[in-house]
């Protein structure tokens, strides 16, 4: 074993001396600890963390029962869940070895014991217990993030994901298309991130500048260029030098514009307005819009020159609509990462509010989400966030199918207990009789879906 592997800890847990020596000499890959009874068990759990424990259920004080070996694989479990507990039976105790796997062993092996086969079991809780702890690790790094920042699961997304990753380090410029909201920019600070340039990521919205003040912007000028300009000012590209420029809504460039901009990037050098000298820059472009631009160099309101320019490598980004699955991963994104703020009160989302945002079309896609989830945090009135309270205009869960039964009962559940405490002023005796229930019933129901009563 080198000396960066990792140990992998065996605990063995059995009260015969013999058989533990034999149990420990078998395996020498591993580190083995042994303990003979459940206290001296305990101790070693906490002292060396094993992933995989071999225990005999006949411990003493109870060595022909199995008590004590229940009690200690409790004991296991509950100090540390992803411990592999292995245990082992006498001949024809199988009810013994259901119960085990029902309280969360791994596996259980027969006595007498079979070296090699005990071996086999071993190795496979050793590899299972590697590939969950690496598949937490991920999920504690990501927590479903892909390019560093971007939350999705959708196979459409994961393609866009790995086309940016790639093209990250090549020197071309890229284009991203999207709708409003979709995270163009995100993905354009990703290009920057992984594309190793030490320089500043400057994004600057062409269509939320005016065009008179849009070319100042961009290029900059020197003082005196025109009236109120008593300071020279660096502009976007400037500033974005050894870095990246992004260009968001570029379709909102005016023509007129559109020319020096093209020159900038066939020479890589500017003018500051009302300067003569020119500026070199080394900056990568990354440009963004929602328009259908090569309908717009058809009309002649794009140069398609600067289009060719700017769209060496076109990525289409598919709305939220179109990425199943990421508008619940989101949304539970979303509460987490402000319900703290914004209403500690709020701890989830109920079915029927997973089902209607699992079911709505988003045409404002990621932003509109956010937003409505904002909403819905602060204007809640219980623990978890329901259908009514996201107001998707009617489209919530009785347009769409429950997961499943369960779902489907909850969903009935809650509006006809809303209902009936409506109707009752919230009095719990009359809510409970016209559901027909007990009011100890009706208390369980309302604890049980974190309703507020």
């Amino acid at each position: 074993m080198g000396e960066d592997t990792p140990s992998k800890v065996l605990l063995i847990v059995e009260d015969d001396e013999g058989l533990q020596r034999q149990l420990k000499w078998a395996y020498e890959g591993y580190e083995v600890v042994c303990a003979l009874d459940r206290p001296g068990a305990i101790a070693m759990l906490r002292a060396h963390e094993p992933a995989v424990v071999t225990l005999d259920l006949g411990l003493p004080p109870d060595p022909d029962g199995t008590s004590e070996g229940f009690a200690a694989l409790e004991e296991i479990l509950k100090l540390k869940p992803d411990t592999k507990v292995i245990v082992a039976t006498g001949h024809g105790a199988h009810g013994s070895a259901l119960r085990a796997i029902a309280l969360g062993a791994y596996d259980f092996y027969k006595k007498p014991v079979d070296i090699d086969e005990l071996g086999l079991i071993v190795e496979r809780a050793f590899q299972l217990h590697s590939l969950e702890a690496e598949n937490r690790r991920l999920e504690s790094a990501s927590d479903g993030k892909v390019l560093g920042s971007m939350i999705t699961a959708a196979p459409e997304m994961l393609k866009v994901a790995r086309t940016i990753e790639r093209v990250a380090n090549a020197d071309v410029s890229v284009m991203l298309l999207g709708a409003s909201g979709t995270g163009k920019e995100l993905l354009a600070r990703a290009v920057h991130e992984k594309s190793g340039r030490k320089g500043a990521f400057v994004a600057i919205n062409c269509a939320a500048i005016p065009e008179n003040l849009l070319e100042a912007e961009l290029f900059g000028y020197e003082r005196g260029a025109f009236t109120g300009a008593v300071k020279s000012n660096v502009g976007k590209i400037e500033l974005a030098e050894g870095g990246t420029l992004f260009l968001d809504e570029v379709g909102d460039i005016p023509l007129p514009l559109q020319v020096k901009l093209l020159r900038f990037i066939q020479e890589r050098v500017i003018e500051r307005i009302g300067g003569r000298a020119g500026i070199a820059v080394d900056t990568r472009i990354v440009c963004a819009t929602h328009q259908d631009l090569e309908a717009m160099i058809a009309t002649g309101s794009f140069r398609e020159d600067l289009y060719y320019r700017l769209a060496e490598i076109v990525v289409d980004i598919p709305s939220l609509a179109e990425r199943p699955g990421d508008a619940v991963l989101l949304a539970r994104h979303f509460l987490n990462l402000f319900a703290r703020e914004l209403n500690p009160a709020v701890k989830g989302l109920s079915a029927d509010a997973l089902a209607a945002i699992d079911d709505y079309a988003w045409p404002g896609n990621v932003r509109e989400l956010e937003n409505r989830l904002k909403r819905a945090i602060i204007m809640a009135d219980s623990k978890t966030i329901g259908a009514s309270d996201l107001d998707l205009g009617g489209r919530n869960s009785s347009d769409s199918t429950p997961i499943n039964l369960r779902a489907a009962r909850e969903v009935a559940d809650r509006r006809a207990i809303h209902q009936a405490l409506t109707r009752t002023e919230h009095n719990i005796s009359g809510a409970a009789k016209l559901l027909g229930i007990s009011r100890p019933t009706l208390y369980d129901l309302i604890k049980q879906y974190q309703l507020s009563s």
